[in-house]
């Protein structure tokens, strides 16, 4: 039900709208009434109508002066100015104010069903539009973390995918320029119970800080490419010390100590943030011995401390994190047979209905795209072939019983048109079901 605001300084005049509005648009509206323009305002600012039909000639303030402040208030609010004086330059101005339609007194009672019928429908289309908006603004929010996740392992370590760190950064929006890599490592703590709200706070605390991206928590330790905003100076040194001492401290409050931090070198490039992640990876194992926090340029500058070449350890540091990755490889394949499972379950107990990619995927609470590319990895076939390809089983076992028509069989097996199963049917197997079960005599 919309809300609709008839502004009129004639009480008959906003209860005979209100008449026409009940008698042929029932339970549409939620009438309000406004009896001078300032009321109009004070009611829009209140009660946030959906539509105004407001009166030109109004005591106080007059009816286009309370459109432009409702228009201020309310910028999706369809206006409609009503006025016993057919002039062009109120339609002039009141164009200028971005008013719906102009309704010459006396209006018909059809007139104005008419026009109010036609702006709801107009709501009705706006508001699905934007439903669909924030469901896609919701799925976009769901993959977009599993997105953000693999390019942090591809500029972590070089592993083959099918999209390049270019491509994904592009999808991203985060250009591989100017980025300083934060290593937060755990070791020494129990992460059994506090792995996701750990990786969710620092999640959060990053994107506050600005323009990142962020690795799930690999083992006990995740990464975070912090890129330089373009204000900040250029060795950019300060601010990412004072960020990696925020994410100790929200850490410290979960696991009752903080964990070691290491800060990168300032770099661009996909091989340039590899090289960032493995100096703060460095860095991190100084910051347990010298506090919470390291950064890997202080260290060379240091003086007087016996520092190994980091180029030489990077080996060493990469077979950890491709060990980490194996292991979070294994339980994401462990994870994923499962959900494939139930998935074919889902499937096979629907596919004979008007059953959609949309429909497994969210029964399995994955999002569509993604559940797409994972079941042809694991199943050898995408969901309309799979589900085709059960129809079509289930379609030559009918056939060879006997028992049903050829216009049942088709209904039975989920398809709503004969001729278009007679076509499917013989795509898949080389005959029509006609010539199939002749040969079956």
């Amino acid at each position: 039900m919309y809300r609709l605001l008839i502004a009129d300084d004639e009480a008959l005049e906003r209860e005979g709208l209100e008449w026409i509005v009940n008698r042929m648009l029932p339970d549409t509206f939620e009438i309000l009434h406004a009896e001078n323009g300032r009321r109009a305002i004070e009611q829009a600012e209140e009660r946030r109508p959906h539509i105004v039909l407001m009166d030109v000639q109004m005591p106080g303030i007059q009816g286009l002066e309370a459109l432009r402040e409702i228009r201020a208030l309310l910028p999706g609010v369809k206006l409609v100015l009503v006025t016993a004086f057919d002039s062009f330059a109120y339609a002039q101005e009141a164009i200028s104010l971005g008013v719906s339609e102009y309704i010459v007194k006396p209006a018909s009672r059809d007139q104005v069903a008419a026009l109010l019928a036609r702006l709801a429908a107009e709501l009705d289309r706006e508001k699905a539009k934007r439903s669909e908006q924030l469901e896609l603004m919701n799925r976009l929010s769901t993959v977009q973390p599993l997105i953000e996740n693999e390019l942090a392992l591809i500029l972590m370590v070089d592993q083959v995918l099918d999209a390049s760190p270019e491509q994904l950064a592009e999808w991203m929006d985060f250009p591989l320029i100017d980025c300083r890599c934060i290593v937060i490592a755990f070791s020494g703590h129990d992460l059994s119970q506090t792995r996701k709200p750990l990786y969710e706070t620092i999640r959060r605390q990053a994107k506050a800080q600005g323009s990142c991206i962020v690795s799930s928590i690999l083992e006990h330790h995740a990464a975070l490419f912090l890129r330089k905003p373009v204000q900040a100076a250029d060795d950019w040194h300060e601010e990412p010390i004072r960020f990696a001492e925020k994410l100790a401290e929200a850490a410290r409050a979960l696991l009752g100590s903080a964990p070691s931090i290491g800060i990168g070198t300032l770099r661009s490039g996909a091989e340039g943030l590899r090289r960032s992640y493995f100096k703060a990876v460095f860095a991190s194992t100084y910051a347990r011995q010298e506090g919470n926090v390291c950064v890997f340029d202080d260290l060379r500058e240091g003086g007087g401390m016996e520092l190994p070449d980091p180029e030489l350890t990077e080996a060493r540091q990469q077979g950890y994190v491709l060990s980490a990755l194996r292991r979070i490889r294994e339980l994401r394949e462990e994870q994923t047979v499962t959900v494939m499972d139930r998935a074919v379950s889902y499937i096979s107990q629907r596919y004979t209905e008007d059953i959609s990619l949309e429909d497994a995927a969210d029964h399995v609470h994955l999002n569509p795209f993604y559940f797409s590319k994972v079941f042809k990895q694991h199943i050898g076939a995408n969901f309309i072939d799979y589900v085709t390809g059960l129809r079509i089983d289930k379609a030559k076992r009918l056939l060879e019983e006997g028992q049903l028509i050829l216009k049942e069989v088709c209904y039975e097996v989920g398809y709503n048109d004969p001729n278009y199963f007679s076509r499917v049917f013989k795509k898949v197997t080389g005959v029509t079901p006609s010539e199939y079960r002749s040969q079956l005599r």
